[in-house]
């Protein structure tokens, strides 16, 4: 072991999951990590200490392919089971990979797991829904509603998918007070296409499923496209280039549970998922007055690669998460506005 791990002291191990923690206001709130430390805080970190996705609503995750909106919704969907819950995900694309989703705790034979081909298909199961635990949070999960179709599309009647957009309203209207009611969280991922009417709405890209899906979000999250992040070794003399993951911007575009806007950087490997140490050392770099990694006042290394083995040897994730956190609370602060009260 590296000996600048045995000079940092309090320990703290790494839990991404669930978080039972302090509102701002002394109260306990409970609140469901996307696994990135940097994207909890931009969700709601101004509201509860630490930030995270809080439950009895409907998420959108939208943005080009190969973004990481698969990844980032079984981060999720994994937080939720690590901590007792029940998973009921869709797959409506009938690509998730038995294997990939083990990354994440998931396993498709042991999760409520179905290949619905319409949107009541996704809905009616939601409203009729008794998990085993109901004391926890129970997550529904979609991939992607831009693959779901309708009764009347699937029998050749609908052939440009009119019928579509009014079947997500319609139980999107029966369902929405089902999940608060119930407590459950629910998170969809969804494409995006190109908006024809862009001139008159000012928005270039749309999510398909018609403004229901928008709407009834409390929160969405919109992913920028992913930019390769290549590794190259040396094999046999020979140089060998692969590439190993992705680097995307997450941005808040709705947000009814604290505030829109803000965004995140998200670093995710294909066999590994969200990289969230990294991002972490990135931040306190890039925030402080240190020309190197560290953590605590301790500098650890000037290469990252070895900053992240000297943290993950030692079990220090949970203790760089918490100063990631102070940091990010001692820059907000900066952002506050000082005046009284408002007289309403």
């Amino acid at each position: 072991m590296n000996p600048l791990v045995h000079q940092i002291e309090n320990k703290v191990k790494n839990d991404f999951t669930m978080k039972r923690t302090k509102k701002l206001d002394g109260d306990i709130e409970t609140m469901i990590s996307t696994g990135s430390t940097l994207l909890d805080l931009a969700i709601t970190g101004g509201r509860i200490r630490g930030g995270g996705i809080p439950s009895g609503i409907l998420v959108e995750i939208f943005g080009p392919a190969g973004s990481g909106k698969t990844v980032l919704l079984c981060e999720i969907a994994g937080g939720i089971k690590r901590q007792g819950g029940q998973v009921m995900f869709n797959d409506p694309e009938a690509r998730l990979n038995k294997k990939f989703a083990k990354l994440f705790d998931l396993d498709v034979d042991k999760i409520e797991y179905e290949v619905p081909q319409t949107v009541p298909e996704v809905f009616k199961p939601i409203r009729k829904w008794e998990p085993e635990t109901p004391k926890k949070i129970n997550g529904i999960f979609a991939d992607s509603l831009a693959a779901l179709s309708t009764d009347m599309e699937m029998d050749d009647k609908d052939q440009y998918g009119m019928r579509r957009a009014k079947e997500f309203s319609e139980e999107l209207r029966k369902t929405c007070r089902i999940i608060t009611k119930k407590n459950f969280l629910m998170v969809a991922s969804n494409q995006i296409r190109e908006n024809i009417d862009a001139g008159q709405y000012g928005q270039k890209w749309v999510s398909p499923g018609g403004q229901a899906i928008g709407f009834y979000s409390s929160l969405r999250l919109r992913l920028t496209n992913g930019v390769k992040i290549k590794k190259k070794i040396s094999f046999s003399g020979k140089e060998v280039t692969r590439v190993v993951g992705i680097t995307t911007q997450v941005e808040i575009f709705k947000s009814s549970v604290w505030e829109p806007y803000r965004t995140a950087p998200l670093t995710i490997f294909f066999d590994y998922g969200i990289d969230d140490v990294r991002q972490n050392l990135q931040f306190i770099k890039n925030y402080t007055k240190n020309t190197v990694y560290a953590l605590d006042e301790m500098k650890l290394d000037k290469s990252i690669e070895a900053s992240i083995q000297i943290i993950e040897d030692a079990n220090l994730e949970g203790k760089l998460r918490n100063e990631v956190i102070d940091l990010w609370s001692d820059i907000e602060k900066k952002f506050r506005i000082k005046r009284k009260v408002k007289n309403r």
